[in-house]
């Protein structure tokens, strides 16, 4: 398989029969890392960085699938990939997503945060299909708890109060991300499942730039696509 670079998107060039998937990545090294683990693979699979945060996310995710589709060549799945950090999992450690929500999107109110559709619209959390989850965290031997919700924000966690709130809040969280529900709304308005896999460089908690291992979490975004893109194509395929 052999990688171009156009504009920032990494369009791999695999047999035209294969099914598409998109991968949306935050920053160009976090879609430099998913290239690279996709070298000795052979899937149609375009890496794209959207930007940083949920807005960004989802107006780079949306350009992707329309143009992708405008052209006859659309995409049977969307991948939200990056780095984040982890509520439990040790930096390097992979985590694949059972659901993607926005931890933030609603309103503050005397009795506590009310989410967006306690206010009667919207959507908070998306679903990737169930069947998709297993195989993946089967193709990366990840356990049980190495699957669960990973939560977007558009302010990132950096206070023990904080990250005590929100895994009160959300117990099944094992990540927070930034771009993850943006690509997951682009996604849904195309018709399109999605799915989430993070590698952890941090813990979620104080901020503490000298415990990040960025370089790690990058590897292992690298070897993760590595084992799983013949997961993403076959079941997209199917």
């Amino acid at each position: 398989m052999v990688v171009q670079a156009r504009e920032g998107l990494l369009t791999s060039t695999g047999s035209p029969a294969a099914a598409r998937v998109l991968v949306a990545t935050a920053v160009p090294a976090e879609r430099d890392a998913v290239a690279r683990g996709l070298l000795d693979t052979h899937p149609a699979v375009d890496v794209v960085a959207v930007g940083v945060g949920p807005a960004a996310a989802a107006a780079g995710t949306a350009t992707a699938l329309t143009t992708a589709a405008l052209t006859g060549r659309p995409y049977a799945l969307v991948v939200s990939a990056g780095i984040g950090g982890g509520f439990t999992a040790p930096p390097g450690a992979l985590l694949v997503a059972d659901a993607i929500t926005v931890a933030d999107l609603g309103a503050e109110t005397p009795e506590g945060f009310l989410p967006v559709t306690e206010l009667g619209f919207g959507t908070v959390t998306h679903r990737p299909p169930a069947s998709l989850v297993r195989d993946l965290a089967a193709a990366l031997s990840l356990d049980a708890a190495a699957v669960g919700t990973v939560l977007t924000v558009s302010t990132v966690t950096g206070t023990a109060d904080r990250a005590a709130l929100l895994a009160q809040r959300h117990p099944g969280a094992v990540a927070e991300a930034m771009e993850g529900f943006g690509v997951a709304e682009a996604a849904a308005a195309h018709g399109v499942p999605v799915a989430e896999i993070r590698a952890v460089s941090n813990a979620v908690g104080p901020r503490d730039r000298a415990a990040w291992r960025i370089g790690d979490a990058l590897a292992a975004l690298t070897d993760a696509f590595g084992k799983s893109a013949p997961v993403l194509t076959s079941w997209s395929s199917s």
